[in-house]
């Protein structure tokens, strides 16, 4: 047990989820800018940073 808290407890967990988070907000302002395919562009970086969050929350509980 105490493999899989080290596990959990690992720092390139967070820092994941801190860019994956990271990825997703700027996909959002991005959304509001004012040029072409802004809101293309804005929902794929949603998208890739929702993705990323799910892996490092998962790879968190494992």
């Amino acid at each position: 047990m105490a493999s899989s808290t080290q596990n959990a407890n690992s720092e390139k967990h967070y820092v994941a989820l801190i860019l994956a988070v990271a990825i997703g907000l700027v996909g959002v302002f991005i959304r509001f800018a004012d040029f072409k395919l802004a809101s293309a562009t804005g929902n794929i970086l949603m998208g890739l940073g929702s993705i990323l969050v799910l892996r490092a929350v998962f790879a968190i509980m494992k």
